[in-house]
């Protein structure tokens, strides 16, 4: 198929960004990467009047650190923020997520902005925003606010973003010294959308005990989601087979996965269930991975 009939503006900055979505607030959408609208407007599952191109706003190109975070504009393209050594030291697991993420000639053009305001259930650049409890910045005509991902992402390519609103950058707080990270999905193949993806960020202490998890899901529920049931049942405990079989129950009963065409709810619970013990494996020290597995 081809795209409906639209217009096209080239953004001169932001602030004309916001007053093209201002003045077209019911109908027009925001032209970035591209890797996420193109095939939307392609099959006509949405159909705006204008798009509204941000593509020249090098000025939202960046990634920098301070107040304990680190803060990637939204411009910035997904493989700048994967090769990132500044990204890798105080967020690794944003890093390893993009691994996943689609193929590398996709994510030189995606943006980390882009990924966020997608809000695919099953994309992995989200969950891992929402593993680590980040937040987006929203710019519109009354100035800019900060919103929790956890609060943004409302639904599939659903999000808490004012039509007038143009995303402008994320904020990932820096993960504090010994964090550990890992991923594990099942993709019907490489670079696809995962049928469950699980992420996983953990730090144990010198007695090998954990005291910090956080565990997120991506393509079990309408949203990325926390599996907080299961965080609670790490902490404080020392990792063991019984443990982590504990924590993906906990985890499948958590999640409101779809029945499709890809697969049925009780296949992608099994499929979380598995997935987040997995996962949890790999994010543990080699030390400790032979008695937890």
């Amino acid at each position: 198929m081809k795209p409906a009939p639209f217009d096209h503006v080239r953004a001169t900055s932001v602030e004309h960004a916001v007053a093209m979505l201002a003045e077209n607030a019911d109908s027009a959408r925001v032209l970035a990467g591209g890797q996420s609208l193109v095939p939307l407007l392609a099959t006509r599952r949405v159909k705006p009047a204008l798009l509204v191109d941000i593509n020249g706003l090098a000025d939202l190109a960046y990634v920098r650190t301070g107040d304990g975070h680190v803060e990637i504009g939204a411009l910035t393209r997904n493989r700048v923020v994967e090769t990132s050594p500044v990204v890798a030291d105080a967020a690794p697991l944003i890093v390893e997520a993009l691994h996943h993420s689609g193929h590398v000639t996709i994510r030189n053009r995606s943006t980390i902005g882009g990924s966020a305001s997608y809000a695919h259930p099953a994309g992995e650049n989200p969950a891992a925003l929402l593993t680590l409890g980040a937040s987006v910045v929203l710019t519109g005509p009354a100035g800019r606010r900060i919103l929790p991902v956890a609060e943004f992402f409302r639904g599939p390519h659903r999000t808490g973003a004012a039509p007038d609103e143009l995303l402008t950058a994320v904020r990932v707080p820096v993960s504090p010294p010994g964090t550990r990270v890992a991923v594990a999905e099942l993709a019907r193949r490489h670079g696809d959308f995962a049928l469950v993806a699980v992420l996983a960020a953990l730090r144990l202490d010198n007695a090998g005990r954990i005291v910090a998890a956080s565990i997120g899901i991506g393509g079990a529920g309408p949203t990325p989601m926390r599996a907080a049931g299961a965080e609670r049942l790490l902490v404080g405990e020392a990792p063991s087979a019984e443990l982590l079989r504990a924590a993906g129950a906990a985890a499948a009963a958590e999640v409101d996965p779809p029945t499709d065409v890809h697969a049925p709810a009780a296949y992608r619970r099994r499929v979380t269930d598995v997935m987040t013990q997995r996962c949890l494996i790999r994010a543990l020290p080699p030390a400790e991975r032979i008695s937890a597995a």
